[in-house]
């Protein structure tokens, strides 16, 4: 923890973007905040899928018996759940068919949704809150809430983990996926589009990435600009911030390398260090030449 009397870190006037969606308002004030002239761009917006037959499927499965362990990967998704239980006129039982089976949780955001409803959880993924912290929770608990020969529903968050699915299926679990929501582009793409064109001008500092569906969108929308070398040439010269590993791994699949990831995958923490960070990885990044 930094003492009273040292320096507060401060981006100093670089611009920083910020693919936020939902937290857009919060994200801009934490920039601007820490010194730093914040421009927000979403790239993602989350929708229902066109029809929530998966998921009434699922909530009347549960309600039979027909789960032994539910896994939950995101608060929104499990908030979703809820809502499809209610919608259908069986929310309570539905939370009481929760309560009957072992939950698992991937990180902080799931468990807050449980808090509020009352469900406990019976393994909580730790930090980054990854699906492989997941499965090493699940492994060190296989006394008390063993896998193999378990009917386990996995609650998906827009795009599928086959990672996740094959790893579960591996260890002897019947797995059913319950897809709640999908990732889709925002219907407004003229953010998006000007902070390509400002990346590829060499006008933006810093990006700070969230999701890795950030990634994959903000180069969905540069291809169709014919503007990903330009992207790539930009992005070489910024500091690149993820969130967590997660995000990290969605960079490396397009050939990025994040130049920091916060000590907690919180976005507070994210903002602060790289504020404290990026003067120097852009020193590193863009040396003077004489």
């Amino acid at each position: 923890m930094p003492r009273a009397d040292m320096p507060r870190a401060d981006f100093n006037g670089l611009a920083v973007l910020a693919l936020e969606s939902r937290r857009a308002p919060e994200t801009a004030k934490l920039i601007a905040g820490r010194g730093g002239r914040a421009i927000v761009a979403p790239a993602l917006r989350e929708i229902p899928l066109a029809s929530n037959l998966k998921g009434l499927e699922f909530v009347t499965a549960l309600i039979e018996g027909r789960f032994d362990m539910v896994i939950l990967l995101t608060g929104v998704g499990t908030r979703a759940l809820v809502g499809i239980a209610e919608g259908a006129g069986q929310r309570e039982p539905f939370l009481a068919a929760l309560r009957r089976v072992a939950i698992v949780a991937r990180g902080p955001k799931p468990l807050a949704v449980l808090r509020e409803i009352n469900i406990p959880a019976s393994i909580a993924a730790p930090e980054p809150n990854t699906w492989r912290e997941l499965l090493a929770a699940l492994d060190d608990a296989a006394a008390r809430f063993p896998v193999r020969g378990r009917r386990v529903a996995v609650q998906e968050y827009g795009v599928s983990n086959p990672e996740l699915l094959a790893a579960l299926a591996e260890r002897g679990a019947e797995v059913t996926a319950v897809p709640v929501y999908q990732w889709a582009l925002p219907e407004n793409l003229e953010p998006l589009r000007a902070a390509i064109t400002a990346i590829g001008r060499a006008e933006i500092d810093v990006v700070l990435f969230t999701t890795g569906v950030q990634v994959d969108h903000i180069f969905a929308v540069a291809a169709q600009m014919n503007a990903e070398a330009a992207l790539r040439r930009g992005l070489s010269r910024m500091a690149i911030a993820s969130i967590g590993p997660t995000t990290s791994e969605a960079l490396r699949r397009h050939d990025l390398v994040p130049d920091l990831e916060p000590s907690h995958p919180k976005l507070g923490i994210l903002v602060e260090e790289a504020a404290a960070r990026s003067a120097a990885l852009l020193a590193r990044k863009r040396p003077t030449t004489k």
